[in-house]
């Protein structure tokens, strides 16, 4: 399960966040994850909740924002969304696809 990598290191940059502004409580953790990612979000709360017991950000409500797989076809110039793991062109049917989007992994804000 790499959601507990993940909540890990998130953890590890909220404390220290935290620490350099001076937050003893965060109430809210914004993030963005790319479907590309393939991070189970019900596994992912539930390490963040294992994760933040103790520190500035127990309690807090975790956001995800889910972004989409995007793909640019070199052959055809179109820009899409990918349905699954395809990287098929949906306009031409060419496979000269570049993964342009959904691949994120961010720290938006943290609210307090």
């Amino acid at each position: 399960m790499h959601e507990a990598s993940i909540v890990y290191g998130l953890m590890r940059i909220l404390e220290r966040e935290a620490e350099a502004h001076g937050v003893t409580r965060i109430r809210r953790v914004n993030l963005r994850i790319g479907r590309l990612r393939a991070v189970e979000p019900q596994a992912l709360l539930s390490c963040f909740e294992i994760f933040a017991e103790g520190t500035a950000a127990e309690g807090a409500e975790l956001a995800i924002d889910h972004v989409a797989a995007q793909g640019h076809c070199g052959g055809c110039g179109a820009d899409f969304e990918l349905a699954g793991f395809r990287l098929v062109c949906p306009a031409c049917g060419g496979d000269d696809v570049t993964l342009t989007g959904g691949d994120d992994l961010n720290i938006v804000s943290f609210e307090t």
